[in-house]
Order: structure tokens, then sequence, then C-alpha cells
């Protein structure tokens, strides 16, 4: 089932182009040659956040974004056909891709280290290679934003119907493998993101088949950023975007076979839908925007992301949720921040840090039993095998994550054989971890190691605290 996506609510905006608009629209325009717009940008690091601004919004807004949060990316939404017809890429419909405005907002933002993506289509209005019937004409479009803008990051969303238009599709992925290919001849780096729908369980079959057609025309894809969003049963929200990453990592290992685990979270972005949804029943809040935050900083997700920055404050007398502000309870910009956390910049673990296997006795690793997020997960020994189970991240605050959640001593316990689990990072000494100088895992609050307790190194044995002996049972290699 396709989801509305992530314009749907602003329809009324960008008109549709009538039937007789089409049919008398004029020739497709062939992108002119001349000065960028936009001052070039410093690019992006490995791990960032890059909520949607809306383009029918102010451009002050990724400004005041920034002031309030520190967060330097941003997502400009939409790049479509010109609602009077034609293959002319606009802003929203009806503003030039060189609006001064814009160009200015973005030259700033620019100028305090930061830097934009154009997404090009959403929901509504006409989508580009829908409206440029030919790859050149495409091809000549694409080029005229990305040199007006200066970009080196396009992201292409494709929703609704566009998703099942084999034909555009086919022809967006040849005009963007021509531009990789041009650009990189003349030593221009042009990175593409996809951003499309998804249930629960990862892609459907449109999406998976958008994505092997792009590699069949070589078309390098950077990043694929799932629509977290409108689901239409009721989800709980934040699980429901760390489930649906999961499948995605596996669909990714199908399709790009060569690369690693690490690679393919690389790979991936996630975008859900701040507040209530368009689905009023799902409703995805602050806690959920933690949760999905701490599962990308301990699996190396590149991008997080959400609809909309101008929904980024709690409601007013009159507002309407859809379009102005989230619905729930919250600060402004609370979603902005929590997210910029992935960049490592304000704790959540921090994308940078290492993240892998902690392996120990026996050879075995430090395992999730049966890769659960749910608080109390048994944390255990297990034969390691590359799975997110046993991927951990060491956090700069000294937490141990995975799935999204913390190592932690049950209970806040200090007793030899208390147990170790998985739970809600909350910042508490039960979940911190200090490497120890033989190897050892620590924690200060108890005072005790990280212990496979019998000694065993069976599949499944539970891992508990235990006074420190300097034993093999004890002995851990954090990843690197």
């Amino acid at each position: 089932m396709h989801r509305s996506g992530l314009k749907t609510f602003v329809a009324a905006a960008v008109p549709l182009v009538t039937a007789a608009a089409a049919l008398f629209a004029a020739p497709a325009a062939q992108a002119a040659v001349h000065p960028a717009a936009a001052n070039a940008g410093p690019g992006f690091p490995a791990h960032y956040a890059a909520p949607y601004a809306e383009l029918w919004n102010s451009p002050s807004a990724m400004a005041q974004a920034e002031a309030a949060t520190g967060d330097k990316y941003y997502t400009l939404a939409f790049v479509i056909g010109s609602s009077s017809g034609g293959c002319q890429a606009t802003f929203n419909g009806d503003t030039s891709i060189s609006d001064s405005g814009w160009t200015s907002a973005i030259n700033t933002l620019r100028a305090s280290g930061g830097d934009v993506i154009a997404s090009f289509g959403g929901a509504s209005g006409t989508e580009l290679a829908e409206a440029c019937t030919s790859v050149s004409s495409l091809e000549a479009q694409y080029k005229s934003v990305i040199d007006t803008l200066n970009l080196t990051r396009v992201d292409l969303d494709v929703e609704g119907s566009t998703l099942d238009d084999t034909a555009a599709n086919d022809r967006r992925n040849q005009a963007l493998a021509a531009l990789q290919q041009s650009y990189a001849a003349a030593g221009k780096t042009l990175s593409v993101d996809y951003t499309l729908p998804v249930d629960t369980t990862g892609l459907e079959s449109d999406a998976l088949s958008l994505l092997n057609n792009a590699k069949s025309h070589s078309l390098t894809v950077n990043l694929v950023n799932i629509m977290t969003m409108d689901y239409g049963p009721n989800e709980e929200m934040g699980q429901a975007a760390v489930s649906a990453a999961q499948g995605l990592h596996t669909q990714l290992g199908q399709i790009w076979t060569s690369k690693t685990s690490a690679q393919l979270w690389a790979m991936e972005g996630n975008t859900p839908m701040i507040g209530v949804n368009d689905s009023s029943n799902e409703v995805f809040g602050t806690a959920d925007a933690t949760t999905l935050e701490n599962f990308a900083a301990a699996n190396g997700i590149q991008e997080l992301s959400y609809w909309s920055l101008g929904r980024d404050h709690s409601c007013g007398s009159g507002q309407d949720s859809e379009d102005n502000c989230s619905g729930v309870s919250q600060s402004a910009y609370q979603f902005t921040s929590t997210f910029n956390a992935v960049t490592g910049t304000s704790g959540g673990g921090g994308g940078t840090q290492p993240t892998g296997p902690i392996s120990g006795y026996g050879g075995k690793c430090v395992d999730v039993a049966s890769a659960s997020s749910a608080d109390g997960a048994a944390v255990q020994l297990y034969t390691c095998n590359g799975t997110t189970a046993q991927s951990w991240t060491v956090g700069t605050d000294s937490t141990l994550r995975a799935l999204g959640k913390c190592m932690d001593v049950t209970s806040a316990g200090t007793a030899n054989g208390t147990q170790v689990q998985l739970w809600d990072c909350n910042g508490s000494g039960s979940q911190v971890w200090q490497k120890g100088t033989g190897g050892e895992l620590v924690n200060p609050q108890s005072g005790k190691c990280l212990d496979a307790t019998g000694p065993s190194s069976a599949d499944g044995t539970r891992l508990q605290i235990w006074t420190c002996t300097g034993a093999a049972n004890q002995q851990w290699t954090l990843p690197s």
C-alpha cells in the first residue's frame, strides 16, 4: 500500500496540472548554462540530521532552527515541475530555482558550515521525471538545479502513483547516472539519495524495483531514506521506525551484495512524520524520536530527517497540526535537537563513535537475545554472526548501545550475579561501563565487572556482574 507521504497535506499549495494545461504545455525547456546563484557548500559529515524545510515557508526557517539547535543541515522540499506545465524545474511549482531569498538563506547556512540537499518530488505536484519525457531534457533540468544551487547532494522523493511509473523511473535513473559520470569527469561528486515509502518490514516491491533499475544503469545510490510514517494500522511509532530500518538493511544487502553490514547501515536514512501523522491514530512523539536517534547512532545510520521543520513546535490556539505544528506536547525544535545528536555533537552515542562486535570468552560475541529491543532483553554470549544484535556502539558517555538501547545492570543491582540486560538509555550509573587495564569492563556504580556466568562459553550464556578477578570470562575486546 502506498503511503500518502511527505506532501499530501499541502496539495492545495501546489495545483495539479489539468488535462488541458498538459495538452497545451510549452515544449520541454532546456537548462541554460549560467553561473551558480549559490556559493559552494562544505558538504556533509558521515552522520547528520537534515529535516525537510518546506519551500513554501520563509527561507529564514533554516537559520532560526540552526540558532536554536545547532543543526546545520536541511533538505529543501520540494523541486517539482512548474504548475504551468512543461519540463521546467521550480521550487514548489511556482518559484524560481534562483529565488534570491532562498539563495541568500543557503549562502548564510553554508557560511556557518552547513549545507543543503535538494529534494525532487514529494506527494503533490508534477514530479520532474514525469514532466520531462526524454532523458536528455530531464538531465538538463537536474543539471540546472544542481549548478544553480551548487549542490553535491540530491534527493529523489518518489511515492504514490509516481513510484509505479516504470518509464519515469527508468528515465530518472538514466539521467542521474549520466550526470554522475559527467560531474565525475569534471572532478565533482554528485551523491544521489532515494526517499521511498516503507512498511514496518521494509520496502515494498515497487521501491525495490526502482533501486534495482538504478543499479542496472550504474547509478551510485548514496542513501535510501525511508518514510517511516502513515502505515495505516496503529503502531508504536519509534519501534516501527526501527523495525523498518532493520528490514531495509536486509533488503539493501540483497541488492548491493558486496557491501559490509556497516556499509549497508551507512546507506540508510530514516524520516518519520513528527507528532500526529496523516493517519491520526499514529503519533510519533518525543520519546519515539529518542528511540530512533539511539538506534541510528548505535548502528551508524547516515541520515535522520523528519517531516517537517515548520511543524517542530507545539500547536497554538486554532493551529492545524497537519500543516503548522506537531500536535504533541513539546518544546520548540525539540525533534530537531534530538535528531541532531546523531552527529555526535550533543550526546546520543554519536554516529561517529566506534561500532561493532564485542568479543569475549571462548571467542563468542556479546549478543542481545533474539535481537529484541524490548526493555529487559537478555544480554548473552553467542557465536559471532555480524547481526545487529551484536553491533555495539561505544558512547562518548561510556554507555554500550545496541538496537537503540543501552547495556544495563538489572535494577541498578550491585550484588554478584546480578544479570545484565538491554534497557532504554537513561543516563544512570547502571549503564556506565569503563574499560579496565586488563580488558575488563567495569561498572563503576557497583564496582563489579562484566562476567560470563559459569564460566561458560556456550551459546546463550547470560552475562552478569561479578567481583573483578581478571579471569578470561571477564576479558572483552571492544570495537575500535
